[in-house]
């Protein structure tokens, strides 16, 4: 999707972090641009700074896991701008803390949010992408964390592997229909996603705590340390998302330095294909 100025956008969790990244350099780049968020404080925000711009855009107030809102959100795009050429399913959320001290709480939340999101996301706008035939892509945000286990993510980590393996066969199945499709792979950004509890609903809010706290004392500091250190800008994040609709490049790596643990898990993989093909042929299986 080379040609990108005068399509549109449709962009979750759109009003901060790394979705008002895209939804910036998606305007900058001519499209028109739908920023879709939960927050209407944020949205009230991201009014005043577009407001000031050329940019033709629209916000919306919509929670990813509300399907009627997420229909809603589709057809008041489609009102204002006619057909949807990109849809990125943004919005996510995290909660930290050893597997053992994970509630069903946490579990539902994250999973609602990340997956179902997700899947939300898809199944509201690929039949629309489709019937108009003009192409188009999704971009499904994931993380490093859907690539590799990290301690003390455990939630976080499943919802992230189940958006890489989406993508994975979401690309297979909409390329005859000239759709395209990225999964974006973040190591951290400086966002607000460690407080994404501030938008955890009523429902999922027994045993949740401060992020800051689901990590002994002792650990903190150095976690907070390391986090700092490798923060990059969303606006970086932001033109990569937009070079990788342009070239349909797939993977979206922000992070090239985690590129060794990645190497460390596949190569555990091959080690243990090596040993069970020795088991079985030892059993002459």
């Amino acid at each position: 999707m080379r040609d990108v100025a005068g399509k549109t956008a449709f962009v979750t969790g759109g009003a901060s972090g790394i979705g008002l990244a895209m939804a910036r350099s998606f305007a900058a780049a001519g499209m028109k641009v739908v920023i879709a968020d939960i927050e209407q404080a944020a949205l009230d925000a991201v009014q005043t700074e577009f407001e000031a711009s050329n940019a033709e855009f629209l916000t919306c107030q919509v929670d990813v896991t509300d399907r009627d809102g997420m229909e809603a959100a589709a057809e008041a795009t489609e009102s204002r701008f006619g057909k949807v050429h990109v849809v990125c399913n943004n919005a996510g959320v995290a909660v930290g803390g050893r597997i053992d001290e994970m509630t069903y709480d946490d579990w539902d939340w994250v999973l609602d949010v990340n997956i179902n999101g997700v899947v939300n996301g898809i199944r509201t706008f690929v039949e629309r992408l489709k019937t108009h035939g003009e192409g188009g892509h999704f971009v499904n945000t994931a993380s490093m964390a859907g690539h590799v286990s990290i301690p003390g993510l455990s939630v976080y980590t499943a919802s992230k592997f189940a958006v890489v393996g989406i993508s994975e066969t979401m690309r297979a199945d909409l390329m005859p229909h000239n759709i395209g499709v990225s999964v974006l792979c973040p190591g951290m950004v400086d966002t607000n996603i460690l407080d994404a509890g501030r938008n955890r609903p009523r429902r999922f809010i027994h045993g949740a705590r401060p992020w800051e706290e689901s990590l002994p004392a002792e650990e903190r500091d150095s976690f907070n340390d390391n986090i700092r250190a490798s923060m990059i800008d969303p606006a970086l994040v932001g033109e990569m998302v937009l070079h990788a609709i342009r070239t349909d490049e797939f993977y979206i790596f922000t992070h090239p330095n985690i590129e060794p643990m990645t190497q460390l898990r596949g190569n555990e993989i091959a080690d243990a294909f090596a040993r069970w093909r020795d088991y079985c042929e030892a059993r002459d299986i």
